[in-house]
């Protein structure tokens, strides 16, 4: 985790095209939740529209319970990364 020169933490949440390479979103904060990405993924969404996936590491905000149940309603269904050692999914 990153953290600001004071040694406080901060996180960041890039939204990336994997398709064009381009950025569609970056979110700077002191903490990032599971409402948070979803408002985030909202706005991107109403403008280029519902991807067919998601693509995201297992942090707790990514696979929160409320993100996914959304993201099945809105028709995109998710990919996670898992590295050796990181924790399954629910």
């Amino acid at each position: 985790m990153d953290r600001t020169d004071d040694g406080r933490p901060i996180k960041m949440l890039t939204l990336i095209d994997e398709f064009t390479r381009e950025c569609l979103a970056i979110h700077v904060a002191r903490r990032i939740r599971a409402s948070d990405v979803i408002d985030i993924f909202a706005d991107v969404m109403q403008t280029r529209g519902v991807p067919e996936h998601i693509r995201s590491d297992n942090g707790p905000e990514m696979i929160a319970k409320n993100l996914r149940r959304w993201l099945a309603r809105v028709g995109a269904k998710t990919l996670y990364l898992y590295w050796a050692g990181t924790r399954k999914l629910p």
